[in-house]
């Protein structure tokens, strides 16, 4: 092989990419050619910068959303299937696949097993209700940006008056409010966006003793906030960062 035929292997030597004697032919070819190992130097340099630079964006629910309604995809959070390894696919499918696997990677319900605990715990059910509203039409029963239409929606509907104060001076406008059913219950859940974020707040009555917010640790992605006031146990659930969604429940329990 001349110089040229190797270079143009580089990219996918370094991207272990090549199969064990092609690798083998390469990395000798780099320990006798000057030229060659100047370019493989160079661009692995590149790689190395590019991939300690790189700023990973996580994309927000609502694209999340529209994704899973463009590809039409009603289980896109269920596990991969696994396939034989030499399966072929058509450059649709790897499109499809590669959409359906953006939207998977902050957006899977919260599974993981509990040793010595119960198998399914409340949390569980938020992050998997959380979710599953952000399919098309799930979202609110009751689309309205002003408290006054929502809050009175829920008499008659919930064992509660749940607290949905206006919190658009504070940049999480309200949207909305539904019904769900949660950890064997049925909630109240007031609906707010902060920029493309969702952010959910379950409530229903409680008994439990007053509990100061605590904030969970991510789950792919998502946050969960629980605290409990005035006989009411409230839960936030949103992907927005950790210190926006503890200032969003600030200001939610400073209005209400």
């Amino acid at each position: 092989m001349r110089c040229d035929d190797y270079q143009e292997s580089l990219n996918r030597y370094i991207d272990g990419e090549m199969a064990t004697d092609e690798a083998d032919e390469l990395r000798d070819h780099l320990a006798t050619c000057v030229d060659c190992a100047r370019e493989h130097d160079a661009l692995a340099a590149t790689s190395l910068r590019l991939k300690e630079t790189l700023v990973r964006h996580q994309a927000p629910d609502v694209l999340k959303a529209r994704i899973r309604s463009a590809l039409g995809q009603p289980d896109a959070f269920a596990p991969p299937v696994a396939t034989p390894a030499r399966r072929r696919w058509s450059p649709i499918g790897l499109a499809a696949a590669g959409l359906v696997i953006a939207a998977l990677s902050s957006a899977l319900t919260y599974t993981a097993a509990r040793q010595g605990t119960e198998a399914h715990s409340v949390r569980d059910d938020l992050l998997a209700s959380h979710i599953r509203s952000l399919m098309p039409g799930h979202l609110t029963d009751v689309a309205s940006t002003n408290q006054h239409n929502v809050k009175p929606w829920f008499n008659g509907r919930v064992d509660l008056s749940p607290p949905v104060p206006s919190l658009d001076s504070a940049g999480f406008p309200l949207i909305g409010g539904r019904l769900d059913y949660v950890g064997g219950r049925v909630a109240a859940v007031s609906v707010y966006m902060r920029r493309q974020h969702v952010i959910n707040v379950y409530s229903w009555p409680s008994t439990g003793q007053a509990l100061q917010p605590r904030t969970a640790a991510a789950a792919h992605g998502y946050h969960t906030v629980e605290w409990r006031t005035d006989g009411v146990e409230l839960w936030a659930v949103s992907d927005l960062n950790r210190p926006e969604l503890e200032q969003f429940v600030a200001a939610f329990n400073a209005a209400k």
